[in-house]
């Protein structure tokens, strides 16, 4: 009996300091941005969102190790091994893909969440976690169904990130009428919508058909060639909307040419990828409404609050990434106890942020986005 009662005793304790060590033990991430550099505000607004994460999540357990990588490769690696020595298995960083192109020198099971939103699957320890283009398409398709939408014509910049909309679209499985991709030059804009809208034709149309009434009996020709008159061209156009996958003054550009090429909004859906809220778009009535996936604005808004009233700054929108990016993190950790391995981010799982809801699979993270429109100066919730 004695021994019986000596074993549960140790039994208890072993518990009791097992439980003792672990409520103890950190849980350390790793964070690697630029606090030097040229670049040094970005990784410092950064900084700063994973502080506000780390205030509001309120586990004293929870510390992060922030390194500088200079927005420099070999500087990049050099400090993620040392937090790989130093025992940290998730490294939130870094900010640029270009600092990603030698992690996978490092060991696999050291898992960096790149901020970056071009998708790549080559390297399968760095998982990006920016609003890549087959969230924003994704949206857009939501948008598509629920709108009765069925013969979108893609508007897409022949530049750098032609690849990556390219890879959204066949990834989302997005249904598109056709594709054109023009040259961002903005002497040459027009002159290419000009051609693919078949603009001149429909122009010369309309000098026919006026032409065609002059020379006929018609006893109300006057009035029909009044009417004509009021018109800029004639002739169908074969799409009910169009994707102007471009930002900030090429979009404007590319829409301008369409409303003078006689395709307005009022005629068709204009249609653009995530822009952040750009306030500017506000000011453009010509070009409204122009609709677009984004991150919740609402939370936007309120994350922006309150990192202005913390350090009396402005946050950068990758900042706004950074602070769900922490929750994500402990959220995955806390539903794994606490252990890190290679498949905390490929096992299916999702995680509300403020941004949206994250999708994780097979280390692929996609983002449920939602959908607005900025018409008469306002912006507008859609979904």
């Amino acid at each position: 009996m004695k021994n019986q009662i000596k074993f549960y005793l140790i039994l208890i304790f072993l518990i009791i300091f097992s439980f003792s060590s672990f409520a103890s033990e950190k849980i350390k991430i790793g964070l690697v941005v630029p606090l030097s550099g040229d670049s040094k505000e970005l990784g410092e607004s950064v900084l700063n969102s994973v502080k506000l994460a780390i205030n509001d999540i309120n586990d004293d357990r929870l510390i992060i190790i922030p390194k500088d990588n200079g927005n420099n490769p070999d500087r990049t690696l050099e400090v993620s091994r040392d937090l790989y020595n130093e025992g940290i298995k998730i490294i939130i960083g870094p900010i640029f893909k270009k600092n990603t192109l030698k992690l996978n020198q490092l060991n696999e099971d050291l898992i960096f969440l790149s901020f970056t939103n071009k998708i790549d699957g080559s390297k399968k320890n760095v998982i990006s976690a920016g609003v890549n283009s087959i969230s924003q398409f994704n949206a857009i398709k939501k948008f598509q169904k629920l709108n009765n939408i069925e013969r979108s014509y893609l508007f897409a910049p022949n530049t750098s990130i032609l690849n990556e909309i390219t890879k959204g679209v066949k990834i989302s499985k997005i249904k598109l009428k056709d594709k054109f991709y023009y040259n961002p030059d903005p002497t040459l804009i027009t002159k290419q919508i000009e051609d693919v809208t078949r603009y001149r034709i429909r122009k010369q149309n309309l000098a026919d058909e006026i032409k065609r009434v002059e020379n006929s009996n018609d006893i109300n020709k006057e009035k029909k060639i009044s009417q004509l008159e009021k018109l800029d061209t004639i002739g169908g156009i074969n799409f009910d909307s169009v994707i102007i996958a471009d930002f900030e003054e090429t979009l404007k550009s590319v829409a301008t040419s369409l409303i003078y090429t006689d395709i307005p909004p009022t005629r068709v859906t204009y249609i653009t990828l995530n822009q952040w809220f750009d306030k500017s778009l506000l000011n453009e009535n010509m070009i409204q409404p122009i609709y677009f996936p984004s991150v919740n604005y609402e939370n936007y808004n309120e994350y922006l609050n309150k990192y202005n009233n913390n350090f009396k700054s402005f946050s950068n929108q990758i900042a706004f990434l950074s602070y769900d990016l922490t929750g994500l993190v402990y959220y995955l950790l806390f539903q794994n106890n606490f252990i890190v391995d290679n498949k905390i981010f490929y096992k299916k799982n999702s995680f509300k942020g403020k941004i949206g809801v994250f999708e994780i699979d097979k280390n692929i993270i996609t983002h449920q986005l939602n959908f607005y429109a900025i018409e008469n100066k306002k912006i507008k919730k859609i979904f």
